[in-house]
């Protein structure tokens, strides 16, 4: 065990930002110092509920003053990549992102370059990479297990960047991260339905050619129940995934095997390994290419709806091809109306974000 403390900020102070401190609160080697929100009461709700003495309205004042060494991004999607860059502009050893990644491929690169030019890891908050059953159905696959992997049948809701960007992620983590060769999908969005602030559709769906020759298929708002999870076939088996177990079934056996997660905290898991990380110890899963894979996909899935074809990877848009059709009316709104779905997230009698 190391004794560094390393000095954690956290910009952002709603609901996901307790996930970040509640991982670092079980790490000896952190401690949690600064804190930036422009919103009063969540910033002094947060400072109160985690004894944090120091905060700030302004998140770039936070990092100038308080010589971070991890800065954590907890805000809504369209913050990720500028505050991201403004954490690295700084120089701290890491910066835990919260996912998605971000909206579209070109802040994605922009985060990457930021990093790279200031040599500081960064990482994006999947962390269900950290549940113990995803990471048993990784090494069973990875074992032989099912045979040769042939689909994975995901269900998720929310729009393809939230709740979705971890599905995709899941995909590529239980077959070791290949990459995706193609993307072929389709959207629904005839209201004008929002996610944190981020447009996205009502239904979509996506089927993903990896290049292992595993393919995996997403369905959003369609045929549900949704959940985190997914089942994975193989040539010699099956794996029925969620985030509290995989059921193995293969031609060793005669029924299901229950494999029960451990139940032990993914966010601190996420946050030591971000630790390990830092000192050399080992990589980590979370890996900013990871997240932008995840966000690649979801945007072959918008450019294959936009461009009526197959995407070959990579994609080549930049900008969000959801947003294009959106801007171009290409998708007309057919039952007016603004709103957001996470709207409940507000304080006070904000409807919208200010």
């Amino acid at each position: 065990m190391s004794n560094t403390k390393y000095r954690v900020g956290i910009i952002g102070c709603g609901s996901i930002a307790n996930a970040h401190a509640r991982g670092y609160q079980g790490v000896d080697e952190v401690e949690m110092v600064a804190i930036a929100d422009p919103v009063d009461v969540s910033l002094n709700d947060f400072g109160d509920r985690y004894d944090i003495e120091k905060r700030y309205h302004d998140a770039r004042e936070m990092l100038d003053n308080e010589n971070l060494d991890i800065v954590s991004v907890a805000t809504w999607h369209k913050l990720h990549s500028p505050m991201t860059i403004a954490a690295c502009a700084r120089k701290p050893k890491a910066v835990l992102c919260e996912k998605p990644m971000a909206t579209d491929l070109n802040e994605c690169d922009e985060m990457l370059i930021s990093a790279r030019r200031n040599d500081v890891k960064v990482a994006i908050a999947h962390q269900r990479r950290f549940n113990s059953a995803w990471t048993d159905a990784r090494n069973l696959i990875a074992d032989g297990a099912i045979g040769q992997p042939t689909q994975i049948v995901c269900r998720g809701g929310q729009g393809l960047l939230n709740d979705c960007s971890h599905l995709f992620d899941m995909m590529r983590y239980v077959l070791s991260d290949p990459n995706a060769e193609w993307v072929i999908g389709n959207v629904e969005r005839k209201t004008e339905r929002y996610e944190r602030e981020t447009p996205i559709e009502d239904r979509s769906a996506g089927i993903i050619g990896f290049e292992n020759g595993c393919i995996g298929m997403l369905l959003q708002e369609i045929a549900g129940p949704n959940y985190q999870g997914g089942i994975i076939y193989g040539s010699d088996g099956i794996i029925d995934l969620t985030e509290g177990r995989a059921r193995l079934l293969n031609n060793k056996s005669t029924d299901w095997e229950e494999r029960p997660s451990d139940g032990k905290d993914q966010q601190v898991a996420q946050a030591s390994e971000l630790v390990e990380w830092i000192e050399g110890k080992t990589e980590h899963r979370g890996d900013a290419e990871n997240g932008r894979a995840a966000v690649e996909i979801i945007m072959a899935i918008y450019e294959s709806a936009r461009m009526h074809e197959v995407v070959q990877m990579p994609v080549r848009t930049l900008c969000s091809p959801l947003e294009l059709m959106i801007d171009n009316d290409d998708l007309p709104v057919e039952r007016p109306g603004r709103y957001d779905i996470r709207a409940f997230l507000l304080r006070g009698e904000s409807m919208r974000p200010e």
